[in-house]
């Protein structure tokens, strides 16, 4: 019987100087387990999402090492994980960081800190907040205050 392709829900790809490390990286830091990988490319997934690791195209020159941080960029990914303390100490621990405790910040819900790959890539971790953030006053409750 012919397995039936699963299609993630969300999925990001990211062009790499060095996929393999790029790949553990993420694996260990949030979780993900490779699936995939061809000449050229892993994959990894988990929790409904599936992060591609490419491989730089031919002539497109290395940026490093060492790799800048690239906080600006026109795309962050934003990952789902049990629990930041871990996924820092991981962070660390594979080439790369996550802010400290300290940088954390909550919203929504969920409770964040950003942090950086081993090629410079910003990334968000996400977890449960602890504490649900207050509710904001109907729209018609501020537009009176005004």
């Amino acid at each position: 019987m012919p397995v039936k392709p699963v299609i993630p829900r969300f999925a990001a790809v990211i062009f790499a100087d060095d996929i393999v490390k790029l790949a553990t990286f993420y694996a260990a830091v949030a979780g993900l387990t490779e699936t995939d990988a061809g000449k050229g490319h892993i994959v990894v997934a988990g929790n409904g999402f599936e992060l591609t690791l490419h491989a730089m195209p031919r002539g497109v020159p290395a940026s490093g090492p060492p790799y800048p941080a690239r906080e600006e960029t026109c795309l962050k990914i934003c990952l789902p994980v049990k629990d930041l303390a871990a996924s820092r100490k991981a962070a660390g621990a594979h080439g790369g960081s996550l802010r400290p405790k300290t940088a954390e910040w909550e919203a929504r819900g969920f409770r964040a800190c950003d942090g950086f790959d081993p090629e410079g890539n910003v990334f968000q971790l996400r977890v449960p907040a602890s504490v649900k953030p207050a509710k904001a006053p109907p729209v018609a409750a501020r537009k009176a205050k005004r």
